[in-house]
């Protein structure tokens, strides 16, 4: 039975004309309700990541600033939000649920945290709208606990990871694989295990050919115990920052090719792997 996680409730204060659309978690939330994807009792709501665990990937001067509203004009900038106690309470969430998504995709082969992605976060700062990198935590948790030892990160959101990419650099246990358009943000690249770029107006068909060549190698590579994958929406045609050309259906496709490419290599490989798709 899929669960997912979701910290929709959530919310923070933002300038009237923020182009980041903190509403569309709640309609998430409420259409896969809506349309009996999931039950009310599948839904969850994360706990509060522990400073102990964030501290495994970011810095404890970066952590305890941001929590105690201490980060400089130039950091928030940088970030994108403005600070407030809801942020931090918000932020704290979405990794929680990260975390307990992929626990539980180790126990029951796949579950969802509806918010997170959050894949520019450095160890050290925050951009791009991304406060605590939430993949890169819940990795070195489940590492640390012993629950998993390989794992790969799938990420098609149409920007980069470039703070995934840069925490994980020299780490032979964390297979990084990018595919993301290549003129948008960020703007300096940080090279993963295996980046796929494209052009601006790329549609479904070369897009899922792309993927698909990719995919395997990125399986067979890694050999992991779990995957984490971000299943980013801004690829889709009618984003106005994503820049890409990706309709509905393509989308749909793609996330299918993905959790059925885990799936067979669960069979093939006899190992205990699992998905986690991470919705943005």
């Amino acid at each position: 039975m899929l669960r997912v996680w979701t910290s929709a409730r959530y919310i923070f204060p933002l300038p009237e004309g923020h182009r980041f659309p903190i509403a569309k978690y709640a309609l998430l939330r409420e259409q896969l309700l809506r349309d009996e994807t999931v039950r009310p009792e599948q839904v969850h709501e994360p706990s509060r990541a522990t400073r102990d665990a964030l501290l495994l990937v970011h810095t404890a001067d970066y952590v305890d600033r941001f929590c105690a509203g201490r980060l400089s004009a130039s950091e928030l900038r940088r970030l994108g939000f403005p600070w407030s106690e809801a942020l931090v309470e918000r932020s704290l969430r979405a990794v929680g649920g990260t975390c307990e998504a992929a626990a539980a995709a180790v126990d029951d082969g796949i579950a969802m945290n509806l918010a997170g992605g959050t894949h520019h976060a450095f160890p050290d700062h925050g951009e791009g709208f991304c406060v605590f990198n939430d993949v890169a935590v819940a990795v070195r948790v489940l590492q640390r606990s012993g629950r998993v030892r390989r794992v790969a990160i799938v990420d098609l959101d149409v920007h980069q990871g470039n703070g995934t990419h840069a925490i994980f650099a020299g780490d032979a246990s964390v297979f990084t694989f990018s595919m993301h358009g290549k003129k948008n943000y960020p703007f300096q690249k940080i090279a993963g295990c295996f980046d796929v770029e494209l052009g601006d107006g790329t549609r479904d068909e070369e897009y899922l050919r792309l993927l698909a060549d990719a995919l395997p190698r990125v399986m067979t590579v890694s050999a992991p115990d779990l995957v984490l994958y971000l299943a980013g929406a801004d690829a889709h045609e009618g984003d106005r920052l994503g820049r890409l050309a990706l309709t509905f259906d393509g989308l749909a496709r793609r996330d299918a090719m993905v959790i059925d490419t885990v799936r067979i290599h669960c069979e093939t490989t006899r190992i205990a792997s699992a998905a986690t798709a991470i919705r943005l």
